[in-house]
């Protein structure tokens, strides 16, 4: 069966996350019932991070089965006619090697975490960033953030309920920046992250950025490997997966605004 790649954007405010649940609808479910619109098929997606209820997606990916060898362009413009209703929209369509895995043949995945820093609430962005009224000290946080970057044991920075055998992974990028207008990003890169970990880095290092907690009170959370140091995890709201790579890159190339 012909296999394609989907790169996905879509909007995870309505949604219980990527994966399909049998009660709440998620973006998954969507797709693959506009999948079985356009080719009267019922079919399965496999995407390359299953992202959390409230977290968008500027660039997913997900590879599909189909019995037809459709052309790509027609895969991509037939599922956003079916998706026209949801916030979620096809940016591209592949043929790609039947070996492709969205998952397991991953290298790289980016995220975002979008920080609204302003002294009044936004109007415009509500469900889309992370309002955080006190001014935060961005330097500060990016020299924090630093310490975190290698392989470590990140038991501190991962959901309770997290279904990973293993705390460690190696955290190739996080970055602190000032982002356009009265944002601050945070970019995170690595292989394969923990569920909540970024999440956790971000409410984490807001306390670093209001002057509650130092860079060596950051280590001590990550040392200690035990949930009850981590900061508060942030909403899902400003979290975006932005990009997964599948090839060699740049390691440090930051992932597009999503806008």
């Amino acid at each position: 069966m012909p296999r394609f790649k989907l790169t996905i954007e879509y909007d995870g405010t309505p949604y219980c996350g990527w994966q399909r649940q049998k009660t709440d609808l998620s973006a998954q479910e969507v797709i693959e019932t506009a999948v079985e619109g356009f080719t009267g098929e019922a079919a399965t997606l496999f995407a390359a991070g299953r992202t959390d209820a409230g977290v968008h997606a500027s660039g997913q990916v997900a590879h599909v089965d189909l019995r037809r060898d459709w052309e790509p362009d027609t895969v991509r413009d037939a599922l956003n006619a079916h998706l026209r209703d949801a916030p979620v929209a096809i940016l591209s369509a592949e043929r790609v090697a039947d070996d492709f895995d969205a998952r397991f043949s991953a290298r790289k995945r980016f995220y975002l975490y979008r920080i609204f820093n302003r002294r009044a609430p936004t109007a415009l962005l509500i469900g889309r960033v992370w309002w955080v009224s006190k001014p935060l000290d961005v330097d500060a946080m990016h020299a924090a953030a630093q310490r975190l970057v290698g392989t470590h044991d990140f038991d501190t920075f991962r959901s309770a309920h997290c279904q990973a055998k293993n705390p460690i992974r190696t955290l190739e990028q996080l970055d602190v920046v000032r982002g356009p207008g009265e944002e601050i990003h945070i970019h995170a890169m690595a292989q394969s992250f923990l569920h909540n970990q970024i999440r956790s880095f971000a409410g984490s290092l807001k306390l670093v950025g209001e002057g509650h907690w130092s860079a060596a009170d950051l280590v001590a959370a990550l040392e200690a490997r035990d949930r009850k140091r981590c900061g508060p995890v942030a909403p899902p709201d400003g979290l975006y997966l932005t990009r997964v790579e599948y090839g060699t890159a740049p390691k440090r190339t930051l992932p597009p605004y999503p806008g």
